[in-house]
């Protein structure tokens, strides 16, 4: 009898989620960006201000920074799976920490749901204006003749540090990662001279080159980036050389397949709003716009390219 009584109720639940689906979004959105302000900043509210207007309520973006993206990722990996809560996360919180950090605190495969890669972009490597090193192949021949030259980056960890220990194992030469707080001070150290390379965002480091007081030496995108069509890329002097950052959108595991979809085709039209399309050129960022599972299979094989790198150059954090 019991069981006969409780078969009615059981049936009306699917019935339950897509009246809930149907009514979502009914309640702001919180968009958490496990970083401090800078670049995903800039990406989640350009992306969240015109989601806002389509969807019909606030997009609350929400700076929660700490572990390298890790604090505001597992917030939302631990969160209700509805379509309420997001994380812009990046190539740092869902590709490199979980080869990096002893103990993650959630799985970046398992404990999300995709729904779009929205950015990416290049990073670049750079050197102060008065540097003797011209190009490329100039920076190679110095690194070889300059064992342990120092490289700053904007921590341990980070896609750019990534990137520097990747140019040294196929370089096969040797530099010496000094780790600094922030894009700032590496910006600091770079242009007071006290560091003699850099591996940084190129939004970072494009106004500083536009002005005369940066060098770029590559940027290291597959191809030439259109900001800066005049820089080589890496890969021109080391074939096979990519390394890019990108942003994307992720919900919790378990969030319903039709809320994941509203969200993934509001953030791709989003991409392409006057506004957001503007500020990403400006700041050398190319929109991508994928579908869920494009951006599921993307982000393994990030996860898988990038852990191959750090277990070779043996980064850890403690």
């Amino acid at each position: 009898m019991i069981a006969r009584r409780a078969l009615p109720l059981l049936a009306l639940l699917p019935a339950a989620a897509s009246a809930q689906e149907r009514n979502w979004p009914s309640q702001p959105i919180r968009l958490i960006v496990p970083f401090a302000a800078g670049t995903s900043d800039t990406v989640a509210r350009l992306v969240g201000l015109e989601m806002a207007k389509s969807l019909g309520v606030p997009v609350v973006v929400e700076n929660r920074p700490g572990a390298g993206g890790n604090i505001g990722a597992e917030a939302v990996a631990r969160a209700a799976p509805d379509g309420n809560t997001l994380v812009l996360g990046t190539i740092s919180s869902h590709a490199i920490n979980p080869a990096i950090t002893p103990r993650m605190p959630y799985d970046n495969l398992r404990d999300f749901a995709p729904v779009t890669q929205l950015a990416a972009q290049p990073n670049a490597i750079v050197v102060p204006a008065a540097s003797a090193i011209r190009d490329l192949p100039g920076l190679v021949a110095a690194t070889r003749t300059n064992r342990g030259m120092p490289f700053g980056t904007s921590g341990v960890g980070t896609s750019v540090h990534l990137a520097g220990a990747l140019f040294a194992q196929m370089t096969g030469t040797e530099i010496e990662h000094i780790p600094y707080r922030g894009s700032a001070q590496v910006t600091t150290a770079l242009l007071s001279g006290e560091l003699p390379l850099a591996f940084d965002n190129l939004s970072s480091v494009l106004p500083f080159a536009r002005e005369g007081r940066m060098r770029i030496l590559g940027v290291t995108s597959r191809d030439r980036a259109a900001a800066v069509p005049e820089i080589p890329a890496v890969a021109e002097a080391l074939p096979g050389f990519e390394s890019l950052s990108w942003h994307g959108i992720f919900a919790p595991a378990r969030t319903p397949a039709p809320v994941v979809a509203r969200l993934q085709r509001e953030a791709v039209a989003a991409l392409a709003m006057p506004l957001v399309a503007a500020r990403f050129r400006e700041l050398g960022i190319t929109p991508v716009g994928s579908s869920p599972g494009e951006f599921a299979a993307f982000v393994a094989s990030e996860t898988a390219r990038w852990g191959a790198v750090a277990r070779a150059a043996n980064i850890r954090l403690d």
